[in-house]
């Protein structure tokens, strides 16, 4: 297949006019000598990588932590048709039988799977988010299921999960925290996430380890200009941090101001969207426990915030027209730094030659979507 007409944006970070060549499910770096390959003609179309979502929970009606077969095809499948192209769904805090549960249905889902069904997104890891959190700032997380960090735990579950396990949330405030990220650190990426640590401590976890933060700004201590806490830690060690842009976890403003403290080498926004995305009004649940939705706000009964309802190209896209983010830094938040940040950039994340054809275009006018093409496929008829 050769895309002609459209904008490609490049590893550079800039749109460029150029072919796309698509080769046996790879991108290639020319046109084949054979002369019957498809065209697609992609006037009016920004062509842009595909996604990773490397935090969310679910979507059309089914949550990861379901820990069924059918709950990762029904998940991929929506993921692949919005241009979310890899993913690296989240557990909660749940108990550690539940949580092997799902390492193992994961596990035998890859296993037999591969890269991943006809239009399914493919299954890169797993975030685990969660048991080892704080009580106070558990936020959605069920704190019947909170424990202290414990090595040999997630030892078992990683192994259940044939090392899916790409990242790991963690409180460094809790008892054992920090140990735990300095052996834990050369396995997984670890992500201070649902924490009240300072900025000392925080300072820490990233000094032993840490390198990442787990949707930056919730379900931890606001930055201030006495107390800078979690925020001002990462911003001065050179941390990547998670942003929901959805329109309901952060207002504009404080986007705006995260991109100009951390950079867009920094950012990687997420959707942090569960069940109900996709579904519209009405009950849905979120590691046991009953969410609302209305609108794009989904809320625990007290009125806590419980994930979203947005997927992440829909996030993409209200950062960039709701909140004024340049495109080129949105979609390098949203498909290569995430790619970058799980160790899959040698695979996806970029439209480079030998890397897997996953590419979306977008309508040039408004970022509608216009097509998917998932490992060398189209998914829509245009």
């Amino acid at each position: 297949m050769i895309i002609k007409n459209a904008k490609v944006y490049t590893e550079e970070g800039v749109f460029k006019d150029q072919d796309i060549y698509i080769r046996d499910g790879v991108f290639a770096d020319g046109p084949s000598a054979s002369a019957d390959e498809e065209v697609m003609d992609g006037t009016g179309c920004l062509a842009i990588p595909g996604l990773t979502d490397l935090h969310f929970h679910g979507c059309a009606g089914y949550d990861f932590c379901d820990g069924t077969p059918e709950a990762i095809a029904a998940i991929t499948a929506y993921e692949a048709s919005v241009g979310v192209t890899t993913i690296v769904p989240a557990t909660m805090t749940l108990a550690e039988e539940t949580l092997d549960g799902i390492c193992r249905t994961a596990a035998a889902y890859v296993q037999e799977a591969g890269e991943g069904h006809p239009a399914s997104a493919t299954l890169c890891g797993i975030n685990m988010e969660g048991p080892f959190v704080s009580e106070s700032k558990k936020g959605a997380q069920n704190g019947a299921y909170i424990r202290k960090p414990d090595m040999e735990m997630f030892r078992r579950l990683n192994e259940a999960s044939g090392g899916m396990i790409k990242l790991v949330a963690i409180a460094p405030e809790t008892e054992g925290a920090i140990d735990f990220i300095a052996a834990a650190q050369a396995d997984t990426v670890l992500s201070v996430a649902h924490t009240a640590a300072d900025y000392d401590i925080a300072s820490e976890a990233f000094a032993k380890g840490a390198t990442h933060v787990t949707h930056l700004y919730n379900a931890m201590f606001p930055f201030t200009h006495r107390a800078p806490g979690v925020v001002g830690a990462a911003a001065d060690c050179s941390a990547e941090v998670e942003l929901i842009c959805d329109g309901v976890h952060i207002h504009p403003g404080a986007v705006r101001a995260t991109f100009k403290l951390f950079g867009d080498d920094k950012i990687i926004l997420i959707s942090d969207s569960m069940m109900a995305t996709g579904l519209g009004d009405g009950e849905a649940a979120l590691g046991g426990q009953k969410v609302l939705v209305s609108g794009n706000k989904a809320t625990l009964s007290d009125g806590t915030i419980a994930g979203s309802v947005t997927n992440l190209m829909e996030c993409m896209r209200t950062a960039v027209r709701q909140m004024d983010i340049p495109l080129e830094s949105a979609v390098k938040c949203a498909a290569v730094n995430p790619a970058k940040s799980v160790g899959i950039y040698d695979r996806y994340g970029s439209i480079t030659a030998g890397k897997v054809a996953n590419v979306v275009l977008l309508d040039k006018a408004d970022l509608s979507l216009r097509q998917v093409i998932l490992r060398g496929t189209p998914l829509h008829e245009l």
